[in-house]
């Protein structure tokens, strides 16, 4: 071997993952815009690679992990929307897919199913669909009036419930008893 020739075989490798890097000063807002210390990022492949590293941890906290570097970053609600809503196959076994704000198409079924959390100030619903390793999109408010549009009611384990169909599965939107149990 040439003696100017650096031995690789010797130098340190950290087997310790990412190295942590603190707050990235990176904000998702509630109407999914990304910004970078204050200012909107409008490069559109420039989010989606950032979204490619996101997840979320158990503590509810987001991270973005690359593999030299690992931060957090703030999501004022979550880090996706729901902005479109197509439908194959209409009616009883119909299959619902929505398109994100970043392109993701997401269908909704066991794996993707929706949620919905009730606001206790205002008792307006907020709809989202799970999207992939525990980050959520929200439903904007036509895609939920769409498929609430889409809507049945069904009796499931003696609770009358209003939901939608997808993939086979029902996905419940809320309670059609009084006192909701």
């Amino acid at each position: 071997m040439n003696q100017d020739t650096p031995d690789t075989n010797n130098l340190p490798v950290s087997t310790d993952g990412p190295q942590q890097c603190g707050d990235f000063n990176i904000r998702i807002d509630r109407n999914g815009i990304w910004y970078y210390q204050g200012s909107p990022i409008n490069r559109l492949g420039l989010v989606k690679l950032f979204s490619s590293v996101l997840s979320q941890d158990a503590t509810g906290n987001y991270w973005m992990t690359t593999p030299v570097e690992r931060g957090t970053i703030e999501v004022e609600d979550v880090p996706f929307l729901a902005v479109e809503l197509s439908i194959e196959n209409p009616g009883p076994d119909q299959t619902l897919n929505m398109r994100t704000n970043l392109h993701e198409i997401v269908t909704l079924d066991i794996d993707h199913p929706l949620s919905i959390t009730i606001n206790p100030e205002t008792d307006e619903p907020s709809p989202y669909i799970m999207v992939r390793d525990n980050l959520k999109a929200r439903l904007t408010r036509s895609v939920y009036y769409e498929i609430v549009e889409l809507g049945v009611e069904e009796t499931i384990e003696g609770e009358n419930l209003f939901g939608v169909w997808s993939t086979g599965d029902f996905f419940p939107l809320g309670s059609l008893d009084e006192d909701g149990e």
